[in-house]
């Protein structure tokens, strides 16, 4: 089975589609992670040699396991070669 496939299948229940709605950001922030890392052209190793810590750490990173520090996300896209900014995105009421 496809992945498509098995999310469609999966947001059949609510429970489910309300879930990953809800995770949406946090998949969001892996993702432009591990785009980073690739577009530079590094590995996991790569990069947490750049930074001074451990393969093992920027694994738990992009896999959305931790709690970052802000200074940890810098360092991460600045080893990358990138900047990070932070964007507040008000939420919209229901029924809005």
């Amino acid at each position: 089975m496809s992945l498509k496939a098995l999310k469609q299948k999966a947001f059949q229940n609510e429970a489910v589609r309300k879930e990953y709605e809800e995770l949406a950001g946090e998949f969001e922030y892996i993702e432009q992670l591990i785009s980073m890392r690739a577009h530079a052209g590094l590995t996991q190793d790569d990069v947490a040699k750049r930074i001074g810590t451990a393969k093992s750490n920027i694994s738990r990173l992009e896999g959305g396991r931790g709690n970052p520090s802000w200074s940890t996300l810098k360092k991460y896209a600045s080893a990358c070669g990138y900047r990070i900014k932070l964007e507040a995105i008000e939420d919209k009421p229901a029924g809005a």
